[in-house]
């Protein structure tokens, strides 16, 4: 039986070596991340494992478990001392070996298993190992269940049981791939370039969308564990350039970029300027809304204020919620209102039935925006993206702030705004309409422009987004004249890891 978890050992002891290291930081919103060694050892996965089997009991669902990794050095490792864990618990554990996180997701519905416990750090820095977790297809868990987890395993209240095994399943990412490739048919000509950073979706996606029918254009899809160029993350700076340079020469019409677990996708249009996802979703809705009417969307709290105005949303009867960032938060919700699709600021997609199962899926995206090409063959991408209406929005900021500090600070300046709105206060001079605070805190002004200011939900840092019906000046004056001198007033607040 393995000790209770401790949070305080060093490496290079005999404790170390003994006892589960398990900080509990890494116990997130909605998913759980540490940096491998320094707070997390692999006694702590092995009683992870643990407490993760024994909550699959406690809540009574058949403890059958989909489990893959990513491609990293360590991943590997990783997953196999979590399924030493599960298996201790009485799982059985189905192990897809290198795997997407929606090839997992997409397990627990071909294999017939109720959960899943996905080994990746998605596009964090090397370094950093996690677990995506979900008993209840195509959910994953929300605060709740991580909550019961974290206190499980830090207590030691993990179970061991018999009849635990694995279980190698060697045929689904073929399964996985076909399937993706299904959901888009391409007869109009359309070169798109694949970029993947070097992580785990190059070995998934240039095939997937050779068999939707797109000439594909393979950029950094050679797995490299050392992420040589960057980081696997479409939401950056350096890959999204990098993805605009490679349409400009190789005149492609499109570039789909994807993230380090595959989950995410990023775009470039065909004259090599980046969409952002809010963006991408509101061009998908319209194409969606015009097939099925009255149909529902998700946001999340960092997407364009375009959705709640637009007009052609609102002539195909189309209705929006916005609601928390979070993969599990928009995928929960999607699912609870039987939205046609979510949308998340940050790369992940939605689709649920006719176009996908529920889960967030880089690849479905891509058939998703591929699908909307095919039915627009007089349009291009960006044609498509100047038909929208017009907002500034900035990219994602993220100061850094300490996991144990950074609620504290979102809490203060959510006090901050109220009690500006409730004196009549305004920002650049406009007047506040509305303080939205289901998710940190968004402050929409009169004209329609707004700021965002919430915690991360999985790395020590802020959020800051905003957005300007004006100008990108403008856009830049929110940042820099309202947002950023609001947090540099809290010593707590560090550097940005971007600014605009």
């Amino acid at each position: 039986m393995l000790a209770a978890p401790r949070a305080d050992l060093k490496p290079n002891t005999f404790e170390y070596e003994t006892v589960p290291l398990v900080k509990a930081t890494g116990f997130r919103e909605y998913d759980a991340r540490w940096i491998l060694e320094k707070e997390l050892n692999y006694l702590g996965l092995q009683a992870l494992g643990l407490g993760l089997g024994t909550y699959f009991h406690e809540i009574g669902v058949q403890p059958r478990v989909v489990v893959g990794h990513d491609f990293r050095a360590y991943s590997l490792s990783v997953k196999q001392a979590l399924s030493l864990g599960l298996v201790a618990a009485g799982c059985e554990v189905l192990d897809i070996g290198l795997a997407l996180s929606p090839m997992a997701y997409f397990g627990q519905f071909a294999l017939d298993a109720p959960c899943v416990a996905m080994c990746t750090a998605s596009h964090n820095e090397n370094g950093w190992t996690g677990v995506k977790m979900g008993a209840n297809k195509p959910l994953t868990f929300g605060p709740e269940e991580i909550g019961r987890l974290k206190e499980i395993v830090l207590s030691g209240q993990g179970v061991e049981r018999p009849g635990g095994r694995v279980t190698h399943v060697a045929d689904l990412r073929e399964r996985y791939i076909a399937d993706v490739a299904s959901r888009a048919k391409l007869t109009r000509k359309l070169r798109v370039v694949a970029a993947c950073g070097n992580g785990t979706a190059g070995a998934f996606a240039p095939e997937a969308l050779r068999r939707m029918g797109a000439d594909v254009i393979e950029m950094d899809c050679d797995l490299d564990w050392t992420f040589p160029k960057y980081n696997p993350n479409p939401e950056d700076h350096e890959m999204l350039h990098a993805m605009a340079e490679a349409v400009r020469r190789e005149g492609a019409d499109l570039a789909l970029g994807f993230d380090g677990d595959g989950d995410r996708c990023g775009v470039v249009d065909d004259t090599g300027e980046e969409i952002f996802a809010d963006k991408i979703g509101l061009m998908l809705a319209r194409d969606l809304s015009a097939l099925h009417k009255d149909a529902t969307f998700v946001v999340d709290v960092k997407s364009t204020g375009l959705y709640a105005t637009d007009p052609v949303l609102k002539a195909n009867g189309a209705t929006t919620v916005y609601w928390k960032t979070g993969h599990s938060y928009i995928k929960r919700k999607t699912s609870e209102l039987g939205a046609l699709a979510g949308f998340e600021k940050s790369g992940h997609f939605f689709f649920n039935a006719p176009y996908g199962y529920g889960y967030d899926d880089g690849l479905v995206a891509a058939a998703a925006i591929l699908s909307m090409l095919e039915r627009n063959p007089s349009q291009t991408l960006s044609q498509m993206k100047a038909a929208l209406p017009v907002a500034w929005t900035s990219l994602t900021m993220s100061p850094h702030c300490a996991d144990e500090t950074k609620y504290g600070v979102v809490e203060d300046v959510v006090r901050d705004y109220q009690a500006l709105a409730a004196q009549g206060g305004a920002i650049l001079g406009r007047r506040i309409a509305d303080v939205i605070t289901v998710n940190g805190v968004r402050v929409a002004l009169e004209d329609g422009s707004w700021v965002l200011v919430r915690a991360s939900s999985n790395k020590p840092e802020l959020v800051v987004v905003v957005e300007s019906a004006r100008s990108e000046d403008d856009m830049r004056a929110l940042f820099r004249e309202e947002v950023k001198p609001r947090l540099a007033k809290r010593a707590e607040v560090g550097s940005y890891n971007q600014e605009i």
